[in-house]
């Protein structure tokens, strides 16, 4: 691949593959995934989170396992001809040409690269050992959402006092319809969840600025983060056949949004991913920096050099 006479936008790609699936009635973030398993590496097992969750999910594997040319090749395995990579992110740190620095310029500056994957279905003659059967666990996704919504870290308090689902910023409460008036169990854990996705970005949280701002373009995407969270947190609870709810108008609003602004599904399925992480008590430190995350969010644009692939 020569990026520099295919100056790709890598920004562009991953919203084309969205808008993809959008457009053929699918929501990405609102695929099944509990039978191909979370998407991870075939050799590290470590899981792909973020954007990259939502990219390799929405493919449709049997198993969400996954690995590179190169570890295919380093263990004796290789891709089946006319297989077609699929695409992950991540952010590299760029290290500062001799002279370039600044005095007193500590700030790193990064660019978005990207890598390519394979299935493990795209592959052959993967050692046996590396192909674990798939769990067929018997989860209790009912008590699982409970359990989940119990133990969240400093959580807010919910009420039921209206018929109407909402987080109540200055307050500090998420007032929610009794689960009786849902049509299902599983409808009434996704409206709770996606409100409690809104109430982590409490100044006391993690101070989302997308919440705390009074603004259509914070709305929006303080909206997709809380959808794209309520759907990662159901996924955790194994539920996996519950059949959303969205109009075709919100749908299209989506498309317009995101056909208007590469950035804008980066930015909440990020902070989506932040949010869920509060919620289950498993905030890592920041994956993406400080520095990025607020250019994405403020519209400015954020090299995406694609020189010097892994391959």
């Amino acid at each position: 691949m020569n990026t520099k006479t295919e100056a790709r936008n890598v920004y562009q790609i991953v919203t084309e593959r969205i808008i993809e699936q959008l457009k053929k009635g699918t929501v990405p973030w609102q695929q099944s995934w509990t039978k191909a398993g979370l998407p991870r590496n075939l050799i590290s097992r470590r899981p792909y989170k973020n954007l990259n969750w939502l990219l390799l999910s929405m493919l449709g594997y049997e198993q969400n396992l996954f690995l590179t040319y190169k570890q295919a090749a380093d263990n004796g395995a290789k891709i089946r001809k006319g297989e077609k990579a699929n695409l992950v992110i991540f952010w590299k740190k760029l290290k500062p040409k001799e002279g370039e620095a600044e005095p007193g310029d500590e700030k790193p500056k990064f660019v978005l690269r990207y890598y390519l994957l394979f299935n493990i279905a795209q592959c052959e003659n993967i050692p046996e050992k590396y192909i674990a059967p798939l769990p067929n666990p018997e989860p209790q996704p009912i008590a699982r959402c409970a359990e989940i919504i119990q133990f969240m870290p400093e959580r807010p308090d919910i009420v039921h006092e209206k018929h109407k689902a909402f987080y109540h910023i200055e307050k500090d409460i998420i007032n929610m319809p009794r689960m009786e008036t849902f049509e299902s169990n599983e409808s009434y854990y996704e409206t709770l969840f996606h409100e409690l996705i809104h109430s982590t970005g409490h100044k006391s949280r993690l101070d989302r600025k997308s919440l705390n701002k009074n603004d259509m373009f914070s709305y929006s995407i303080e909206e997709l983060t809380a959808e794209i969270g309520a759907c990662f947190l159901l996924f955790h609870a194994g539920i996996s056949n519950f059949q959303f709810q969205n109009n075709a108008s919100y749908i299209d609003s989506w498309l317009k949004k995101l056909e208007g602004d590469q950035k804008y599904v980066f930015h909440a399925s990020s902070q989506a991913q932040k949010a869920v992480d509060y919620i289950l008590d498993t905030l890592e430190e920041e994956q993406q920096p400080e520095q990025v995350e607020a250019a994405i969010s403020q519209g400015i644009p954020v090299s995406d050099d694609l020189d010097d692939l892994p391959f």
